[in-house]
């Protein structure tokens, strides 16, 4: 059996996120889901899978139900297929944000870089003096990135502000091109960024899940595997899972 997975999030004021937790754990598990859901006042950000309908209705719900009001109806959403269920159970988390970077100063509900689409990426990581940076921890660097792109060297997206604070500066890196997985990470980093007097600011819409769907292998700046945070370890260009071939790797 195949399973559709759901990627998806969105920075959006939700000041009454903890009554959400419970109508939304029960609308999973009325639908047969697993994953998890993070729900914080920022907004929301999950992954989650079942059978095709079954998603398709959940991702509706969420977007357009009554649950959400309207407030959950841009979401940043992929879908993949997974050949097993990548996930044990369903959970959803209340938390102070959706993707941890503890800094009071940064909102990207006011105010995030520019979006770029996969199909504009690599023109614009081509241009003169452009900082090519990736926004994701050193485990998931060393799978894969983009051609030339810097490694912050971090264990979590929490340290993002020290590599930023000494190792950037707003007026020698002029324009700054950022990645993640999915977009939720380079999204937040940029409003760091902004926050902190830097103006020309880029993320790709999507992260490299988008781009890898998107940009034919032939086309792409992108090596190597990117590490997805669920049971199939690694996708590759196409959104293929790539954790039974990496084992193979491994027992060679």
């Amino acid at each position: 059996m195949s399973y559709k997975v759901a990627a998806f999030y969105q920075f959006t004021p939700l000041p009454d996120f903890e009554s959400l937790r419970e109508p939304l754990r029960n609308m999973c598990a009325a639908l047969d889901i697993k994953g998890i859901i993070l729900l914080a006042a920022e907004g929301i950000n999950g992954t989650v899978a079942g059978n095709a309908v079954n998603i398709d209705a959940l991702m509706k719900q969420i977007q357009q139900g009554a649950l959400f009001g309207g407030r959950t109806n841009n979401l940043e959403l992929k879908f993949s297929t997974a050949s097993d269920m990548p996930f044990n159970r369903m959970k959803v988390r209340l938390k102070k944000e959706i993707v941890t970077l503890k800094d009071d100063g940064t909102d990207p509900t006011r105010q995030v870089g520019t979006y770029v689409d996969a199909q504009d990426w690599n023109e614009l990581i081509a241009r003169p003096g452009m900082v090519l940076l990736d926004t994701r921890n050193d485990f998931e660097v060393e799978m894969g990135t983009f051609e030339g792109a810097v490694d912050p060297h971090i264990k979590s997206f929490s340290e993002f502000k020290e590599f930023a604070d000494h190792t950037l500066d707003p007026a020698r890196d002029t324009e700054i091109a950022m990645f993640c997985t999915g977009g939720i990470r380079c999204e937040k980093a940029s409003s760091y960024l902004l926050s902190r007097g830097f103006k020309n600011v880029f993320h790709l819409r999507g992260g490299i899940l988008k781009y890898l769907e998107t940009i034919p292998e032939g086309e792409s700046r992108w090596k190597g595997d990117c590490f997805v945070f669920d049971q199939r370890i690694a996708l590759g260009h196409g959104l293929t899972e790539r954790a039974a071939q990496l084992q193979g790797d491994d027992d060679e």
